[in-house]
């Protein structure tokens, strides 16, 4: 016997994709294991902590050191913002550090010329005593000094890396659920902790060293002009060419970062198919060993190849620009002794020359890799801070008002709403009345709407027309917070709080520390997680992780149980309880309803059933059916069923697979149930 077709089942048939005509041909006899580009690697979609890698590289010169001024003073900002007094230290002692050395290197010359003086040897050696010290004076201030940069440095990059972190996590922390929802959101969230959090401390480690040697650069450069005018030239015909072999082997490297780190993305795959507890017995059920292995040892290989290739790559760049250098540095110590023996410049001076020279170009090396690694670091930084700009543009909705503890009535009038890049709304003019004291239902098939409304009674969404009013307030008027305050949700899937046994209930009224003893007690008894609390080893004290030593994992319906305890627990004005017990087994999920549906019912307090398991309904006052969004019937369980409608025909459909002889149905009541 055929079942009644309900309105709408022809239009539910025709939705549905047809077929594929044709037929599937023949697979090939040898193709890769997952797709491969022009290079091993490229395959890969771009990882969210990747952006920046090997942008400094990309970047020009004049690019980089035209935004260097700008990122010195955002870097300086950040520093400054977090400890005024470290940072003032640490720039005082760095430019002290500089000019020590600067007149290190005059003081030097001056035990040169004392020792190159006429005279006996032993008087020469008196000479230059004072001038030694002076040295010996000079090199243990430019230590105190740099101990100094050391010991404030480590004072101020940790405080940068926590006040920004506290930032980050109160910011992220806040904002409004459907930025979480988005996944461009999540990507930019997990980047900005990975990578931006981790640069905002090290860039300031970076600017330093770049500063520092910077400075030595400034300071040698400073006592060549001071000696003789046309030293400085010199000095920059001497480093030019080991600064350009410097910026070819950092970009080498740097691009050989993003390769290497590519690969490695590729091999991680390999790795945790070997590794990972979910696939092991597949994997030695279909003894697929050697063929990931053969194909971890392909990729290892091109890794292998690559460390080959940058090391002869950076060996024939070094090659290239020692010889250079070391022709230019020649020519300059060929002038520096034409300059001496011209009488143009004393004996002592030009040794002092050297000493510049030499001290500039090892200098050099250390300006281009800071460098390249401040810009690369900054971008970090800057994305870092661009996604707490807009964090702030997606806190909750502040009034400055706050919502009655206690309702009578949730009236929701006509309230549509739409997820971002949605076909359709996910609702349309939704109207009902909740009143306290009552248990209502919502009913209907996946994506009808029901977690939806669920979630804008929460406060967890805003209408984008209608309203949502508990008594005569309308819920945009009040902090978004406030209305949270009052709502105690229990999803399908909680989470699996890795903390305490009484946290793990405790946590829904905010709290993780401190509880209401009687009120935890009676919660756990009412969902049933009061057996499994008393069988852990440390009871409510027990935390319910594996990453403690003594710690406890719970079962899927375990842990649904903790989640009914903490939405009673709240002791909210709207408890909402979305699927709360489609991982318990009968005898459990038939305690919780007892106790929430049919136990100690609070007069103040409405309850709302989200549920596929419509015989969990039967008991509640008013059934709200969902479908498309809206709501297409209303009433009590023995109303509906009296109406003959859709819910009518889910029920006696899910009723019918409880009895011994099979029932039919029409194609479209199994499409909606």
């Amino acid at each position: 016997m055929t079942g009644p077709v309900l309105p709408g089942a022809a239009e539910d048939a025709a939705e549905v994709p047809r077929p594929r005509t044709g037929e599937l041909p023949l697979p090939p006899a040898a193709a890769p294991a997952s797709p491969e580009g022009a290079q091993l690697g490229e395959e890969l979609k771009d990882a969210y902590w990747a952006t920046w890698d090997g942008a400094a590289a990309r970047a020009s010169l004049r690019t980089i050191f035209g935004r260097l001024p700008a990122i010195v003073r955002r870097v300086l900002v950040m520093a400054w913002g977090a400890d005024a007094r470290a940072t003032a230290a640490v720039i005082v002692m760095q430019l002290g550090s500089a000019a020590m050395a600067a007149f290190g290197l005059l003081a030097s010359i001056g035990v040169l010329q004392a020792l190159f003086a006429q005279g006996a040897t032993p008087h020469r050696i008196r000479t230059a005593v004072p001038s030694l010290l002076l040295v010996a004076g000079l090199l243990m201030a430019r230590a105190v000094l740099d101990t100094g940069v050391t010991f404030y440095q480590a004072r101020l990059t940790p405080k940068v890396r926590r006040i920004v972190e506290t930032e980050f996590l109160h910011l992220t922390a806040h904002v409004r659920l459907e930025a979480v929802d988005d996944a461009d959101w999540s990507d930019d969230s997990y980047r900005a902790n990975d990578r931006g959090l981790f640069y905002a401390r090290e860039s300031i480690t970076q600017i330093l060293e770049l500063a520092s040697a910077l400075l030595s650069l400034a300071g040698a450069a400073s006592v060549l002009t001071f000696l003789h005018p046309l030293l400085l030239p010199l000095l920059i015909a001497s480093v030019i060419p080991q600064g350009l072999a410097s910026v070819r082997s950092a970009r080498l490297r740097f691009l050989s970062q993003v390769r290497y780190s590519t690969l490695q993305r590729r091999m991680r795959l390999i790795t945790w198919l070997l590794l990972d507890q979910t696939s092991a017995p597949e994997l030695r059920s279909s003894t697929a060993q050697p063929a990931l292995l053969a194909e971890h040892e392909r990729i290892a290989v091109a890794i292998e190849e690559e460390d080959t290739r940058l090391g002869r790559a950076e060996a024939r760049t070094a090659l290239v620009g020692r010889a250079i250098g070391g022709a230019a540095t020649g020519l300059t110590y060929a002038a520096l002794a034409w300059m001496t023996i011209a009488g143009w410049l004393p004996l002592a001076s030009g040794g002092g020359a050297v000493l510049a020279v030499r001290a500039a170009q090892s200098t050099l090396t250390r300006i281009v890799l800071a460098t390249h690694v401040v810009y690369e670091h900054a971008l970090w930084v800057t994305d870092l801070m661009a996604f707490l700009d807009k964090c702030r543009t997606l806190m909750p909705r502040s009034t400055g008002r706050s919502l009655a503890p206690r309702v009578g009535t949730v009236t929701v009038d006509n309230v549509t709403f739409s997820y971002p890049d949605a076909a359709r709304p996910a609702l349309n003019g939704v109207s009902l009345r909740l009143h306290a004291g009552s248990t209502v239902a919502f009913v209907g098939a996946n994506g009808s709407g029901k977690s939806t409304l669920s979630k804008l009674l929460a406060g967890l969404y805003e209408p984008a027309s209608g309203a949502i009013r508990w008594d005569d307030t309308d819920v945009m008027e009040v902090d978004a917070e406030s209305v949270q305050a009052q709502v105690a949700m229990v999803l399908q899937d909680p989470v699996e709080w890795p903390l305490s046994a009484l946290a793990n209930i405790t946590i829904s009224a905010g709290t993780i520390t401190e509880a209401d003893p009687q009120r935890a007690h009676q919660a756990a008894v009412d969902a049933g997680a009061d057996t499994v609390i008393a069988d852990l080893p440390r009871q409510w004290a027990t935390p319910l992780s594996r990453r403690f030593k003594d710690g406890q994992q719970l079962s899927g319906g375990n842990w649904a149980k903790f989640a009914v305890a903490r939405g009673l627990y709240k002791d909210a004005a709207l408890l909402l309880l979305d699927e709360p017990t489609a991982s318990m087994d009968p005898r459990a999920e038939h305690a919780v309803y007892t106790a929430v549906l049919r136990g100690r019912r609070r007069k103040d307090r409405i309850t709302v059933l989200i549920s596929h398991r419509l015989a969990s309904v039967i008991e509640c006052d008013h059934i709200y059916v969902f479908r498309d969004g809206r709501i297409i019937e209303d009433g009590t369980h023995t109303a509906l069923m009296t109406a003959g409608g859709e819910y009518a025909a889910m029920f006696t459909l899910q009723a019918a697979a409880y009895r011994t002889e099979p029932a039919t149905t029409s194609r479209g009541e199994e499409d909606r149930v």
